[in-house]
């Protein structure tokens, strides 16, 4: 005898974050060809434009990581801007406030899309498990 039962019953788990690993891998090749492209299409020497690139990159892959993921999703995505967006390219160099600057927005962008997730799933866990 078949039995029917609807597939949307019962509750669903809140999905699992990415492996830290795999976000920084996303952060290396995703950094990487945005600092290639604006690089390529703007030109070089445009570090506003790149950061804020690599802000959104940032803070999408914050979105399927764990919180542990965004301090390396953030120095991972300044090494690619401060090494090849800044000239002289290829060569890294701290100077104080900027790269401060720097690598608290970029920190930020993840630590804003991973909470932005959280928030989500538990907001779609909580209505599930209220109706």
């Amino acid at each position: 005898m078949v039995e029917w039962v609807a597939l949307g019953t019962g509750p669903r788990p809140v999905p699992q974050p990415v492996a830290t690993p795999l976000v920084w891998a996303g952060a290396v090749a995703g950094a990487l060809t945005v600092v290639v492209l604006l690089d390529t299409v703007v030109g070089p020497g445009r570090s506003g434009l790149t950061l804020t690139a690599l802000c959104l990159l940032a803070a999408a892959l914050g979105v399927c990581a764990r919180f542990t993921a965004a301090p390396g999703t953030t120095v991972l995505c300044w090494l690619f801007l401060n090494g090849f967006a800044v000239p002289p390219a290829g060569a890294l160099t701290w100077t104080g406030s900027r790269d401060a600057l720097w690598l608290g927005c970029l920190l930020t962008a993840a630590v804003a899309g991973t909470t932005a997730a959280r928030l989500a799933h538990a907001r779609a866990a909580y209505r599930r498990l209220r109706t």
